[in-house]
């Protein structure tokens, strides 16, 4: 009797609640980074001061069920107020005006959809005057390479683009893969939205991740500056912490490398920003200053449930980016009506972007950094071919473009060219019809024995 008490109290011990592991890991590798090598005890402060000019102060904590911590911080105190060109910003809310829409939406002949939400809505919600801010951890800065690239694309892989406008990651041989459609207007784009189905892709490589978006373009595509807003969901792979391996990890300033991995496959929403192609500005959703949120009710960086299953239910979720006509900022709206505002880019942070947009691209990238071996087997959108269709492929649908006066209008289904880089890996089919009007379909498995070894 007493060898079976022993035993229940082990495991009781070793199950501590979900909501105490992020702040346990977190604690436990800035331990490891003074413990292991003691010359790095500057790198562990530099990390630490890192995290309290990210992490301002809010009036409440939620934390959710997926180990988040959600934050609610004074409106007029979040980080993004703190950049050089915010000095003097007052923050905008709500828009000025909303997109008058000119689509009239018909019932679809395709099994209904269900709308993805945030997950952290469970645990509670922020007051009013307050935005909802993902806490930023310790284990989320070890995972980068150094704390001046935490948050940023990686400029060196942004260079070298096609002659014809694509995003500006599409190249050939650089690590990144796409299937995406894209339109632009003589007349300037003022913003786009498309409905973009949820899903949880498998991620094969260490730092690879997984996404589906919509970028708003301007500017060069062959120079640095280029403009680029973008919004979407996103799955990353990530380091794993090597608590009983201490000998097997090394740490470095502001870096950890490790040779366990694990993987958080949950999707997020996301946003990214340059006014320079990637060089010295933006960074995703609110790790540096800029972009300007507004809700209480939705936290970039968390994730999104529920999501869609292959022969399931399909979720998805509405995205609208636009130039507000009066004061030029660039707003986001996540679901439908002015209830989903989340914030803005202020018009202060862009060259080009300041009038108009070129260019509108709505598709999937996945990285794949086995360019000599292999195709990576990361998934893109659910993982299957844009032939299998609804209930099997991923989908983005109803596609529209904001035109000077600030008017949502249906995009031709002529008007939108396609582009896969390697169709054999991830694919991508357009179509039209009644109740999705502009719509594709894309995706894949990656590396499969029938198309891409």
């Amino acid at each position: 009797m007493a060898k079976r008490r022993r035993r229940r109290w082990r495991h009781r011990s070793n199950a501590p609640p979900l909501g105490v592991l992020p702040a346990l890991a977190a604690a436990l590798l800035l331990l490891l980074l003074v413990v292991t090598a003691p010359v790095d005890a500057a790198g562990a402060a530099g990390v630490q001061r890192h995290l309290e000019r990210m992490n301002k102060p809010g009036v409440r904590s939620i934390e959710s069920a997926d180990g988040d911590i959600i934050d609610c911080v004074p409106r007029h105190k979040q980080r993004a107020l703190d950049h050089p060109l915010l000095a003097n910003h007052t923050v905008q809310t709500p828009p000025s005006h909303m997109p008058a829409s000119l689509l009239v939406r018909q019932q679809s002949t395709k099994s209904a959809t269900a709308r993805a939400w945030q997950t952290w809505h469970h645990a509670g919600h922020c007051p009013r005057g307050t935005v909802a801010v993902r806490r930023t951890t310790a284990a989320d800065v070890l995972r980068a390479r150094s704390l001046a690239l935490f948050g940023r694309k990686d400029a060196k892989q942004q260079r070298t683009r096609r002659r014809r406008p694509m995003p500006p990651d599409v190249v050939t041989g650089n690590g990144h893969e796409h299937a995406i459609a894209y339109t632009s207007s003589p007349e300037g784009v003022y913003g786009a939205r498309a409905t973009i189905s949820v899903w949880s892709p498998a991620i094969e490589e260490a730092n690879g991740f997984s996404l589906s978006q919509l970028w708003i373009l301007s500017g060069s595509f062959n120079g640095s500056d280029l403009n680029s807003i973008e919004a979407g969901w996103q799955s990353f792979m990530v380091y794993c912490i090597p608590v009983l391996r201490v000998d097997q990890a090394v740490f470095f300033s502001g870096r950890q490398v490790s040779p366990e991995l694990y993987g958080d496959s949950r999707p997020r929403l996301f946003t990214y920003w340059t006014s320079d192609a990637y060089e010295a500005t933006g960074c995703y959703n609110a790790l540096c200053p800029g972009f300007v949120q507004t809700s209480s009710r939705i936290a970039i960086g968390a994730s999104i449930s529920p999501v869609s299953s292959v022969g399931g239910p399909q979720y998805d979720m509405t995205l609208l980016v636009w130039k507000d006509p009066k004061l030029g900022n660039w707003w986001l709206s996540y679901g439908e009506g002015a209830g989903g505002l989340v914030g803005y880019w202020p018009a202060e942070l862009f060259t080009h972007l300041s009038d108009h947009a070129n260019m509108v691209e709505w598709g999937g990238e996945v990285v794949n950094t086995h360019p000599d071996g292999a195709h990576t087997a990361t998934q893109m959108g659910s993982g299957h071919f844009a032939s299998e269709g609804f209930g099997r492929a991923a989908y983005f649908r109803n596609l529209e473009i904001v035109d000077a006066d600030n008017s949502l209008s249906a995009v031709p289904l002529d008007a939108i060219q396609t582009l896969a880089e390697d169709a054999g890996c991830y694919d991508i089919r357009k179509a039209y019809d009644g109740g999705w009007g502009a719509h594709f379909y894309y995706g894949g498995p990656g590396h499969n024995s029938a198309s891409c070894p």
